[in-house]
């Protein structure tokens, strides 16, 4: 089936059967390779996608049930270098492997898309939805507190 999807700014037309994970068609058919595969059942968060401005899971969701929606991935924050989440990562280190770090920092930039200063347990409850398994968590937790800083600080209102 021929299904139009719209992903990071683009309408792109891919064919798709109706049971093809979004994360493939991304993958396979796209080259998109930042949305990474790992546990293919929605438990590490290592797929994660922007599907009209919230988290989703590449994985579970069915790529024929993204038509019309806006879709995001991990190289299409890339044109954003500048955003404080991103400088904030670099110059905290956060990633050790960085397997899991495109789903960290989509999940990241969603939270602070919707939330502009969220406290410390409200990170950790929007972040649990991303697993890493080097434990960088108090790094992710600190990066995503100074880019808030850095974002209300840029913006006040």
């Amino acid at each position: 089936m021929a299904v139009t999807l719209h992903i990071n700014g683009s309408a792109t037309r891919v064919e798709a059967d109706n049971d093809i994970p979004l994360l493939w068609v991304l993958r396979d058919q796209l080259g998109l390779t930042g949305t990474k595969y790992s546990c293919g059942i929605g438990v590490c968060g290592s797929c994660m996608v922007l599907l009209d401005d919230m988290p989703a899971k590449a994985c579970l969701v069915k790529a024929t049930e993204c038509a019309g929606k806006k879709i995001t991935t991990i190289e299409g924050l890339a044109d954003q270098a500048d955003h404080p989440l991103l400088k904030s990562w670099l110059e905290l280190q956060v990633p050790q492997c960085g397997y899991c770090q495109s789903g960290q920092i989509i999940t990241a930039y969603a939270l602070l898309s919707n939330k502009r200063d969220p406290s410390a347990d409200e990170i950790d409850q929007a972040m649990s939805q991303v697993l890493c398994r080097c434990g960088t968590y108090p790094r992710i937790r600190q990066a995503i507190q100074q880019a808030s800083e850095l974002m209300r600080a840029k913006d006040p209102s």
